[in-house]
């Protein structure tokens, strides 16, 4: 998580929020009052058994995560309201959320997306609650964007030219590059489980219901 803090902060530009990823984060760039309860930094140490399972066993995690994220904003809904994604980050071709069979099969179909698409899984859970409250994104959610941005071009630039080339050198260089994006991955993924975790936490402790059944 360190190697966050070597990005900048400073609020995301029109082109970092092109793309399915950046367009996604694009309705919450302008909020600057309301944020998660604790940043992703912060989400380990306030939730370290939930980041520590997350990272071991993070396909089983996201499909517990999806369906508690689902069922807190709409209460004993179960898996009627799951596509995929959410829909947050578009399709492709004929894949398309909502006509992926997420009606006759959500758990299924979110075993797969949880097994082939672990990003945007994390990311889609994360997006429901943040929109449910309309929170912002902190200066760890930017510095996130642009870690990920920059070691996806780097990985990809890397293996370019490894496969071009007949050096030995590049491919090191590429494996060590590919190894560190993919710790960086599980340790961010375990902090935006945290976060999504201990906001519902949090926000369900101190709702009214649970405030009168306390009296």
């Amino acid at each position: 998580m360190v190697c966050l803090f070597c990005f900048s902060k400073e609020r995301l530009s029109n082109d970092e929020l092109k793309g399915k990823y950046g367009a996604a984060y694009a309705p919450f760039s302008n909020n600057t009052v309301s944020k998660y309860k604790v940043t992703m930094c912060q989400a380990p140490c306030a939730e370290p058994v939930c980041w520590c399972t997350s990272m071991a066993c993070f396909c089983p995690v996201q499909i517990y995560l999806r369906h508690r994220v689902l069922n807190h904003v709409t209460p004993d809904s179960g898996w009627s309201n799951y596509r995929c994604c959410q829909g947050y980050f578009g399709g492709c071709l004929c894949l398309q959320p909502g006509q992926m069979g997420e009606e006759s099969c959500p758990v299924l179909c979110m075993c797969m997306e949880a097994c082939l698409c672990p990003g945007p899984a994390v990311s889609a859970s994360s997006g429901v609650v943040r929109e449910r409250y309309g929170l912002g994104l902190d200066e760890d959610d930017v510095r996130l964007i642009r870690c990920s941005n920059f070691l996806f071009y780097l990985s990809v630039c890397l293996n370019c030219i490894s496969a071009l080339t007949p050096c030995e050198g590049d491919d090191i260089v590429a494996n060590v590059v590919d190894t560190v994006a993919d710790v960086v991955f599980c340790c961010v993924g375990g902090c935006l489980t945290a976060q999504v975790h201990h906001e519902m936490k949090m926000r369900e402790n101190s709702s009214p219901l649970r405030e009168m059944m306390r009296r």
